[in-house]
């Protein structure tokens, strides 16, 4: 098999950094048709709902060959490290997956990624996108990336087996009222009701718990220095944190997020915080005995994030790259992507009626709930902030430290909203 020679030219970082790197699909098509499209979408639902935008286009480009340049690791924890080593040597991918918001700046900033602002007077999309997600696609006047959806973070899955067998009846709607829930499983021989995964994983887990503890506003406030990381309430929310800790699995730092859904789907836990492209990796693995409800205590909060799509800067493809763009951006290209990863479109002109059950759910919650971003998923922070709270939150783990990791995110904060 022939690699192309841009990736040819990428190999030694990506196999040097990460040797399981995923790299399928259409290696052998030449360099002038191929797109190659950067992803960390190579498993479940993820990979499900990407082959489906695959299908949309190659009827909307068919001139133009899909290159699958995934990298797996939840969340991108893995691929953007592939990532930022081909942009620093000049081996960019034709287009490449960000998230929107704060972790979008960062590739601007580095003058790594091409302004986009042409192609939606081009696309019409200023009409098809609501504007506070064009809001956090843009920086200084120019419009950066396409978004291809709009993902929930806080909500909980649940085996609806093991609560039944547990005496779980209603979904719990605060904190007070998940301990006690989580107690019953414990009861009825579940030594772990809480599957938790590492770093990232347990950042939104935390994420959902300041939420309850400090709303929507003051939560939102974390991230830019407005509120304060060593306060009381966040105290508080730390040490409830702390609380669910003690019903996880202890190998909770050797898991992706797939591998603690592993212990839900086999019965030996009852909940588990993710994002809703949980919805769509359960299906596809024929799960299908699953419930879920937003994080207790969030009551009419949706913590949002947003895949989207960018034209790097010298890309090998650039006339290839705006055709995967266009169609990321199509009311075609979003249905055919959404109904498979679980999330829901970013065009306010979808029709639930086209969407499963949980999707029209998801739809109507976008439209009325109090909107507040992820920080786990790039919507509030930095990468560099990210890094810096996966790393405290993976100490914490371990040593339980509470004030430490307090500290540790107020000192992160500082230093990645003031540079």
């Amino acid at each position: 098999m022939r690699l192309s020679r841009r990736i040819a030219a990428a190999a030694l970082a990506i196999t040097t950094l990460l040797p399981m790197s995923a790299c399928g699909g259409n290696e052998d098509s030449a360099d002038g048709d191929a797109v190659e499209v950067f992803t960390w979408w190579a498993d479940g639902g993820e990979k499900a709902g990407l082959d489906a935008l695959v299908g949309v286009f190659a009827q909307q480009c068919p001139d133009q060959t899909f290159q699958n340049g995934a990298v797996a690791g939840g969340a991108g924890s893995n691929a953007k490290q592939v990532l930022a080593s081909r942009l620093q040597t000049g081996a960019p991918p034709d287009t490449f997956q960000a998230h929107a918001g704060a972790e979008l700046v960062d590739y601007v900033k580095a003058g790594q990624v091409e302004n986009l602002s042409d192609a939606y007077d081009q696309w019409a999309l200023r009409q098809a996108f609501p504007l506070g997600l064009i809001e956090n696609l843009t920086y200084e006047g120019r419009i950066y990336s396409v978004p291809a959806n709009i993902h929930r973070a806080n909500v909980v899955w649940t085996n609806k087996k093991v609560l039944a067998d547990a005496g779980v009846t209603t979904a719990p709607t605060s904190m007070d009222e998940f301990f006690a829930a989580l107690d019953k499983v414990k009861r009825s021989g579940i030594e772990a009701p809480l599957a938790v995964g590492k770093d990232w994983t347990q950042l939104m887990l935390l994420e959902a718990v300041l939420i309850s503890d400090l709303g929507p506003h003051k939560f939102a406030g974390l991230w830019n220095g407005a509120t304060d990381w060593k306060g009381a309430e966040v105290t508080k929310a730390t040490n409830d944190y702390k609380r669910l800790l003690t019903y996880a699995n202890d190998d909770r730092d050797a898991l992706d997020w797939t591998d603690a859904e592993r212990l839900l789907m086999n019965g030996r836990a009852a909940f588990q915080l993710m994002g809703d492209w949980e919805a769509a990796d359960l299906d596809a693995k024929g799960f299908k005995d699953y419930g879920y409800f937003t994080f207790p205590g969030n009551g009419e909060t949706f913590q949002w994030l947003a895949d989207s799509f960018t034209l790097p800067r010298n890309a090998p493809n650039p006339d290839g790259a705006r055709c995967w763009l266009k169609t990321v951006g199509s009311a075609a290209g979003q249905q055919a992507f959404n109904t498979q990863k679980g999330s829901i479109p970013a065009r306010i002109d979808a029709d639930p009626a086209n969407y499963p059950p949980y999707q029209q759910s998801a739809m109507a919650d976008w439209k009325t709930a109090t909107q507040v971003p992820s920080c786990a998923h790039g919507a509030a922070c930095s990468q560099g902030l990210q890094g810096a709270a996966n790393s405290a939150m993976a100490k914490f783990s371990t040593d339980l430290d509470i004030a430490s990791l307090q500290n540790a995110l107020a000192q992160a904060t500082s230093q990645f909203t003031t540079s």
